[in-house]
C-alpha cells in the first residue's frame, strides 16, 4: 500500500476535481471505491505564533479543510484511489514572513477501523498583508490491494493538542 502526493494550484485543477468527483467503473467491472471522511475536530485549525499569548492578535493563521473526494480505478487486483483535498488558509495578525505550512494527514482504514496506511503532509502557502488568503488542492494517490471493500480514507488537518483544545472550545476562527 502506498500514498503519493502531488500538489496543484486550486484554479488549475478545478476541472479535474469535477471530472474525478464520482467513483466506479464500467458495467463490466464494478468495484468498491473508498469514500473520504473528515475526522471530527480536524476540519479547522487555528495556529498561534510562538509564545504565551492566545488572544486574536496572536493568531498566525487559520486553516480549513473545505472538501475531500475520491475517485478510483481497479486493475490487476489493486484499487488505485485518487484523493483530492481542498485546504484554505487565512493569515492572522501574527503571520510570520516566508512559508506558512499547514499540516494534514491521510489514513486508510480497513473494515474493522484499523489504520492500514497513513502519512502526514503539509500544504505550503505564502501569506502576507498583500496576500492574506490562500487555497490549495492536494492530490494523493493511494493503492489498496484486493477489492477495497469496507475501506475508508480518513483525512484532516493536524492540530497540536493545544490547537485541538482551542477548536473543541468552539473558539476556532471563522474564515
Amino acid at each position: 500500500m502506498t500514498i503519493r502526493k502531488s500538489a496543484f494550484p486550486a484554479a488549475a485543477t478545478l476541472g479535474l476535481a469535477m471530472a474525478l468527483a464520482g467513483c466506479g467503473g464500467s458495467s463490466e467491472s464494478q468495484y468498491y471505491c473508498p469514500a473520504a471522511l473528515t475526522v471530527q475536530d480536524a476540519d479547522r485549525l487555528t495556529h498561534f505564533r510562538e509564545g504565551a499569548g492566545r488572544d486574536p492578535r496572536d493568531i498566525a493563521y487559520e486553516a480549513a479543510l473545505t472538501g475531500a473526494s475520491t475517485s478510483c480505478e481497479s486493475r490487476r487486483g489493486v484499487v488505485t484511489v485518487t484523493l483530492l483535498m481542498r485546504i484554505s488558509v487565512a493569515a492572522g495578525p501574527s503571520v510570520a514572513p516566508g512559508t506558512t505550512s499547514v499540516p494534514y494527514f491521510v489514513r486508510v482504514l480497513d473494515a474493522s477501523g484499523a489504520v492500514t496506511q497513513g502519512t502526514e503532509f503539509t500544504a505550503d502557502f505564502r501569506l502576507n498583508a498583500g496576500n492574506p488568503r490562500g487555497a490549495s488542492q492536494e492530490e494523493l494517490t493511494l493503492r489498496i490491494p484486493g477489492d477495497a471493500s469496507g475501506y475508508r480514507v480518513a483525512v484532516g488537518l493536524k492540530p497540536t493538542a493545544e490547537e485541538l483544545n482551542y477548536n473543541r472550545r468552539g473558539r476556532g476562527g471563522q474564515q
